[in-house]
């Protein structure tokens, strides 16, 4: 039966598993369409990255002899009207085959092509993830609360990965304690890999310069790599230079150093250009050959085979209720300093500004400054979580969704995390330089200069206490606001309302 295969622009894996058992009568769809360049205000690198790797890949398959039917931007608005054009340019075909795809939205849609196309539709599960959505689904079953540390060991024992037997590398399954330190004011970061653009390249810059003028982000400084083997490049140049600092400082974060020693390779994995089982594998390698430490490899794999499986299970698991959760009320609008980052608070500026440069930040500053700024100020669940799906060149969904309305937001009352990651300025100041470098003052909670976060975190508290207040872990939080005295109660809320009122003057 001659298939139509759809490709998506987050599946560029020549080991996707609607590639699998090819004929030679199959045609490979790929399609550049507007609504899914277009639903949310996408940054222009990542709108390059997926433009330009969909036609690396599209060329990669024709040279390999496979048919392929490529729509470039502009000839279809969506998905569904793309396979349309693909079956009527080749009305042989008998069957549509497409590997699931990350958003609950566009899912819903292709689960409505049998009927619309009047042919049978195969929706395969996407196996370039280790657990799938069936296992994930009987992991949660009847527990009472989710929690990713234990998935995470069974992962471990799944793959293998950094295990003696059964029992986990150096007699732990976590080292996170070990991975905090801040780093030194004088440390350099190990710049990730970065690439020319290629003429291909060339052309979907002037294309996205044209239909998207006002998005954010510049053209003339994209530098990812486009293709799997400028990605594996990357990520070899990771794990050999930037990795073995990793461990110890992934949680830093140092003044114009947006890199660090991260390695920026979700933007890889993420659209299908790396591997998840080749990247463990390889840092695994690199911490038996002695050329990392197990803080470092054990850290990185967590990410991977922990957070990332952990996230896409409970995005699917939950949705689509899950994306209308907003447990604190959190409704105030997003500040403009999250599109253009002019502001004078040191961090926040650090933070977008590496968002804006590189459609890029690492975890940290989205967790502990952008987000926990939303958190604390009671910025709109809805518009952050948009803004986190926008900015970010790895941004999909499945994973975004879990990571900035549960971790981020505690939207969803605690179901990704088992506490609010609210923080004030002391935080911030010991993961980083950037409080040396700002108009407010870190160690004041009121007056003109006090650092925004001091007043807003004990307000977060104050205003949320119904909610949070028999959450064990805020019982110090709670009982050192309590201690305080009604007049600096009154003063702290008083600055606090005040900030809130001129958010976009900070």
């Amino acid at each position: 039966m001659p298939k139509l295969i759809v490709v998506l622009g987050d599946q560029l894996s020549p080991a996707l598993s609607s590639l699998q058992h090819l004929q030679p009568e199959d045609v490979i769809l790929l399609a550049e369409v507007a609504e899914e360049a277009c639903y949310v205000k996408h940054h222009k690198h990542k709108i390059i990255l997926l433009f330009s790797a969909m036609r690396h890949f599209a060329a990669v398959l024709k040279q390999q002899g496979m048919s392929v039917y490529y729509l470039q931007y502009g000839n279809v608005n969506n998905m569904t009207s793309a396979v349309s054009a693909a079956l009527q340019q080749h009305p042989s075909l008998e069957q549509v085959v497409i590997t699931q795809c990350g958003e609950y939205r566009l899912q819903q849609e292709i689960d409505q092509w049998s009927q619309h196309f009047s042919l049978p539709v195969q929706v395969l599960d996407d196996d370039r993830f280790i657990c799938t959505l069936s296992r994930f689904s009987q992991w949660a079953s009847g527990k009472k609360q989710l929690r990713m540390e234990y998935f995470y060991r069974e992962m471990r024992r799944y793959t293998g990965l950094l295990m003696q037997n059964d029992q986990p590398e150096g007699g732990k399954w976590n080292y996170d304690a070990d991975n905090r330190k801040a780093c030194p004011s004088d440390m350099q970061q190990i710049a990730p890999l970065t690439f020319s653009a290629d003429d291909i390249t060339e052309q979907v810059k002037m294309l996205v310069l044209k239909h998207f003028p006002d998005n954010m982000g510049e053209v003339d400084n994209f530098c990812y790599a486009v293709t799997g083997k400028d990605a594996r490049l990357a990520f070899m140049h990771f794990v050999e230079q930037q990795l073995p600092r990793f461990g110890d400082y992934q949680d830093a974060m140092l003044l114009d150093q947006p890199f660090l020693f991260h390695s920026i390779c979700s933007v890889y994995l993420n659209c299908g250009l790396l591997d998840v089982r080749w990247m463990c594998n390889k840092v695994a390698a690199a911490y038996h050959s002695g050329a990392v430490p197990l803080n470092a490899a054990e850290g990185f794999i967590r990410q991977l085979i922990g957070w990332r499986e952990y996230v896409r299970g409970l995005y699917w698991l939950l949705m689509p209720g899950y994306a209308t959760e907003n447990y604190l009320q959190a409704t105030r609008e997003l500040p403009a300093f999250y599109w253009h980052g002019k502001t004078r608070m040191r961090c926040m500026q650090q933070a977008i500004s590496s968002t804006i440069e590189h459609a890029y930040s690492h975890h940290i500053h989205r967790l502990m400054i952008t987000g926990n700024f939303a958190l604390l100020a009671g910025l709109s669940v809805k518009q952050l979580t948009d803004w986190y799906l926008a900015v970010y060149a790895d941004a999909y969904e499945w994973v975004e969704l879990p990571n900035t309305l549960g971790m981020a937001l505690f939207a969803d009352g605690g179901v990704m995390a088992s506490k609010p990651y609210a923080a004030s300025g002391a935080y911030i100041n010991r993961m980083s330089n950037y409080c040396q470098h700002c108009h407010y003052k870190v160690k004041d909670t009121t007056g003109d200069a006090a650092c925004p976060f001091n007043a807003l975190y004990w307000h977060f508290l104050h205003r949320n206490e119904q909610q949070l207040a028999a959450n064990p872990r805020l019982a110090l939080a709670y009982a050192n606001w309590r201690r305080r005295i009604e007049a600096d109660q009154n003063a702290i809320l008083a600055k606090a309302e005040h900030t809130l009122i001129h958010l976009e003057q900070l």
